[in-house]
Parts: C-alpha cells; structure tokens; sequence
C-alpha cells in the first residue's frame, strides 16, 4: 500500500504498537515525569501529526526526546523516516531549548558507551537544510543551537512502508529514551552476547553521492568512512579480506574501526581525522585501551591509531615511551589517501 498521508501513517502505527513495549509510550512518560494523567493512549494524536509540514512527534513530546515520523525529500525522491529526534526549535510549548541541553548530554553519554546496540542506524541534522547521512555519534556542541533538528533513524522507500520494522526498531529505542528522559544512573547492560566476535569484510554506508571533494574533506564524519574504506581495502590487500572486519564489536558495548586477525591474535585500528599526529593519539589512545583492557575484553596485540597527518619526532617519541616504560604496544600509521598506503612508524 502505498501511503501519501502522515496522518494515515501514524495512525497505522497507533493500532500496531498494542500489546507491544512501545504501545506502554504514554504510561511511560507519566511515570517518568510523573504526570498526573495520562490525556491520550495514543502514540500520535491530533495534536503531534503534522499533516502539512509531513511529519509527527509522538504525543506530548514537543519538549521530549521524541519519537519521530516524516517524509523526507533527498535528490527529487520521496523517502519515510523512523526514529528519534532533538527538535531545538523553540515554541509556545518549549519557550527555550535550555531544558533539552541536559538530554543531550545524557544522550551523548549513553552513545560513547553503548554505540554499538544502534549501529545499523543512522543519524543525519537540519540546519538550514538538511546534513549528509553519517555514522552513530554523540551530538556536538556546535549543533546545540536554536533551529536544528538532530534525528536518529532509518529511512524507508514510501510505496512499501515496513511497520513491522518500525515497531520493532520502537521497542529497540525505548531504552534509549528511557534513560535519556529519566533521572536514572547509567545502565550498565549484561547481556548474554558479551563477547568478542570477529566477522570479516567492510559494509559500505550510506553516503551522498551528489557532493564535491571539498565538502567531503570538511565532512569529518565521511572523512572517516573514506579512511575506513581506504584502510579495509589496503590491509585486505596485504593480509586477505578474510582476516580484515570493520566495525567489530567488543562484547562491552564499543566498536573497534578496524580489526585485523593474524594466527588467532588481533590488531585494532582506531581512525582519526585530526589535524595532527598528536590530536588523533590523544582523541584514540583512551579508546584503544578500553577496547583491549576492559574486563572481559579481547585483549589486542597491537593497538594502531590511524590518521592522516605524518607522524612528527615528538609524537613518535611519546609512542616510544608508553611502549618501553608502561609497556602498552600502541603504534601510529599514517594513511596516505592517493596511494591508499599505510606508513608505519
């Protein structure tokens, strides 16, 4: 079936979440905030559909991490959106985006942490238009700012809407929204899948085609897909594409870059796009170490920071001394973008 109408989307969606954990959406919120009722059992309602504008917010979440719905228009085609979204546009309502600031950051601090449990969606902002689709990442301070609209989700095809996805990625995000409406200490998750697993090979992400050299280098966050893409494809010339994986889970809730497997031992890349050798070791070298020391962790052979900018003498000699005094085997390599070759320090 082919839907025109975000009041017929929502309204499909209202029926669907019964009986699920997003269908709790409106008791939820009361509890949290503890209102002392709850106006409408509907996830979207008359006053959260937007019928002109081609979106809706669920019900009372002008002021919220609000679930979120819309048609969106990218190169002349018409795509629907899921998720959950900051919208800092102020209203009678939400006079000021003050009260959504500390959302933010404990959205921001959930996501250093816990990344890997939404990796396979995406995040994308309008700010006089709308961003390039890019990566999982905590919201920047230069995006909290009246009039942006950061936004969590998946985008689907309009002829042929899957619902089922949508309640299911629902129920997904309900945590999310959970702790980053609620006052609760940071979760800590214990699932049974707490372990290391390496998967070989380098999914690509979705990227706009449509944009010049220049507006890709200013990117950071495709900056990092290119470097990513460059690095998978230069280890997996040099080691096979069976012993490279992008993206590899370490059963604690990070994401390691790159992993390259050799005889049953693992090497972890961390990319940067910093401006110079020193700011990529400094933004990577904690993450490297959670990803290989945290307990329970697979512990990494080598742990590689991986940037653009060539490795200068004092950098080089602060890598050797975490190596010879503290005995942690951290290296640099350079990754040369026209030759798609690693320098190794």
């Amino acid at each position: 079936m082919h839907y025109k109408s975000i009041t017929s989307v929502a309204n499909e969606i209202n029926k669907r979440v019964e009986g699920h954990p997003i269908g709790r959406l409106q008791q939820l919120r009361q509890e949290l905030h503890g209102l002392p009722r709850v106006l409408t059992q509907k996830m979207f309602s008359g006053k959260s559909i937007f019928e002109d504008g081609g979106y809706a917010f669920h019900s009372g979440g002008r002021a919220e991490f609000q679930f979120n719905i819309g048609f969106e228009t990218i190169d002349s085609l018409i795509y629907f959106r899921h998720g959950i979204a900051f919208s800092l546009q102020s209203s009678r309502n939400l006079p000021s985006i003050d009260p959504l600031i500390p959302k933010i950051e404990r959205f921001n601090e959930f996501l250093k942490i816990y990344q890997d449990k939404f990796s396979d969606f995406r995040m994308w902002h309008y700010d006089q238009g709308r961003s390039l689709t890019y990566a999982l990442a905590p919201i920047p301070s230069e995006n909290v700012r009246e009039g942006v609209f950061i936004f969590l989700g998946k985008l689907q095809q309009t002829h042929q809407i899957d619902f089922d996805l949508i309640i299911d990625d629902f129920n997904r995000l309900l945590f999310l929204y959970e702790y980053v409406e609620g006052a609760k200490k940071f979760p800590v998750l214990t699932e049974p899948e707490k372990k290391f697993h390496f998967t070989s090979g380098c999914p690509l992400k979705p990227s706009k085609t449509k944009v010049s050299v220049a507006e890709r280098k200013l990117d950071k966050l495709l900056r990092h897909n290119d470097l990513q893409h460059a690095l998978h494809a230069c280890l997996s010339k040099q080691h096979g594409p069976d012993s490279v994986g992008v993206e590899q889970g370490t059963g604690n809730g990070t994401l390691v870059d790159v992993v390259l497997r050799m005889n049953g031992r693992f090497w972890f890349y961390e990319i940067k796009t910093g401006s110079s050798a020193r700011a990529c070791i400094r933004e990577a070298l904690s993450q490297l170490l959670e990803y290989s020391c945290w307990p329970g962790a697979q512990e990494a052979e080598r742990l590689v920071i991986v940037g653009e900018p060539p490795l200068d003498r004092e950098a080089a000699a602060y890598l050797e001394c975490l190596r010879e005094k503290f005995n942690l085997p951290v290296y640099y390599q350079q990754l040369d973008m026209n030759t798609g070759r690693l320098v190794t320090s």
